[in-house]
Parts: structure tokens; C-alpha cells; sequence
């Protein structure tokens, strides 16, 4: 007997699916959120967490994604297993800093939320908050815990939601006018 295979997910499916992904890996939407309103609470002091929750769901939900993100906790617990061969297993193991791809996994969920989105992922990645700074210590600290992809996938997700809020706000002051 042949397993069905399912390669075409509705968008309600990719949330779920990336929902339950995350919370295998000890992360909530609550949890991304949290750094979305915070990066934007420095800018808009009347930004509403219940819109930092639907940014992060609505990001969750997008094939892009799915995609990224799936791969990249996949990726983290092959390396966890040791299932990588030569230097990559000891490179990835360490989230050795010069090492980038995790960081183009970032970079290209960002990018959906253009210059703006990126460059809030940049401060994410660099300035450390939250669930992402627990994600990089335990990846680090917690062998065989390997967080090298996930760290990046959840900020950029942050700093995804954090500019789509920035621009529904922009949209909502220009209705006014």
C-alpha cells in the first residue's frame, strides 16, 4: 500500500501546521507578538496587541513561510539527531556566527514587508529579545538543543508582524485625512 502524499495546504492549514511546529519547538504566537508590539511601541505608542497577534498569525498562514519555516526546524533537528556529516553538523551545532544561511531564512521572510521589514530584522537579530533570546541561548547552551534556524525564523516573523502593523496604522491615519 502506497501512502497518500499532500502537498497543497490551505492557508488555515499552513497556520495550524506552523502553530503546531512551533509549539514542538517551545514557541506560541503570543510569544512573537510580544516582540512585534514591543519593536513598535517604540514608534507608535497606541499600537494594539490584538492586531501584533492577527500580524503574526496572518505571516504564519502564507506558503512562503510554511515552507521556510518547516525546513528550518527540520534542518535544527537533523542537527540535533547529528544527522549531517563533515564540518556542516559541527558549524550548524554551534550557530557558528559567520555561518549566514539562518540568517537568509530571516532575511527573505522579512523581505515580504520590504527595506523596513529587513531592517527591523536586523535589530531583532541583533538585539536580542524574548522568546528569540531564549531560542539562541538554549540552542547554545542546551546540547544537544540546536535552535540555529528557529531563533531567525521567529524574529523575522517578529519583525514581519511588527511592520505590518506599522503599515495598517500608516493606512488607518491616512483614512482620517
Amino acid at each position: 500500500m502506497s501512502k497518500e502524499v499532500k502537498l497543497f495546504y490551505s492557508r488555515d492549514e499552513m497556520l495550524q501546521l506552523n502553530k503546531q511546529k512551533l509549539l514542538e519547538r517551545g514557541v506560541n504566537v503570543d510569544d512573537i507578538a510580544k516582540i512585534a508590539y514591543n519593536q513598535q511601541a517604540r514608534y507608535n505608542p497606541n499600537v494594539d496587541y490584538d492586531e501584533c497577534v492577527k500580524s503574526v498569525e496572518k505571516i504564519l498562514s502564507l506558503r512562503d513561510i510554511f515552507h521556510l519555516l518547516q525546513l528550518g526546524v527540520e534542518i535544527d533537528r537533523l542537527t540535533e539527531e547529528g544527522m549531517f556529516k563533515g564540518p556542516i553538523q559541527d558549524i550548524m551545532r554551534a550557530d557558528l556566527g559567520v555561518f549566514g544561511i539562518d540568517e537568509i531564512f530571516g532575511l527573505d521572510i522579512a523581505r515580504l514587508y520590504g527595506a523596513i521589514g529587513q531592517t527591523n530584522f536586523g535589530d531583532i537579530d541583533v538585539n536580542k529579545q524574548g522568546i528569540v533570546a531564549k531560542l539562541n541561548h538554549d540552542g547554545k547552551s542546551n546540547y544537544p538543543q540546536c535552535n540555529t534556524f528557529l531563533d531567525d525564523i521567529v524574529g523575522a516573523i517578529a519583525a514581519a508582524a511588527s511592520t505590518r502593523v506599522a503599515q495598517i496604522i500608516s493606512e488607518d491615519e491616512a483614512a482620517k485625512k
